[in-house]
């Protein structure tokens, strides 16, 4: 069974940093989604197994930076330069395949989300 964990989540003024941890029990291949309020859950951020490769979304590029730990079951979210529409539901999520995954169907394993919320 794979277990995937999220925390860190919480309020931040716009413009202020904020890190969110994913507590894996594999090292895979992960990622990060977001679900904003109305609106389809989309894909942040990817990085692979080995955590030599990443890929980020064009709205977050920049800003944030996906990373994972020196025992690859922890990834990590630096999130820098916050902004309103930055707040969501981030999901981590897991992955079996090679490379860098970047849809919602190509993840087979999800936590339960921790909540962003970016102030103006």
């Amino acid at each position: 069974q794979v277990q995937l964990v999220e925390s860190g989540g919480g309020l931040v003024q716009a413009g202020g940093s904020l890190r969110v941890s994913c507590a894996a029990s594999v090292n895979l291949a992960m990622a990060w989604f977001r679900q904003a309020l109305g609106k389809e859950r989309e894909f942040v951020a990817a990085i692979s197994r080995s955590g030599v490769n990443t890929y980020y979304a064009d709205s977050v590029k920049g800003r944030f930076t996906i990373s994972r730990d020196n025992t690859g079951n922890t990834v990590y979210l630096q999130m820098n330069s916050l902004r309103p529409e930055d707040t969501a539901v981030y999901y981590c999520a897991a992955s079996f395949g090679f490379g860098l995954p970047r849809h919602i169907n190509e993840y087979n394993y999800w936590g339960q989300g921790t909540q962003v919320t970016v102030s103006s």
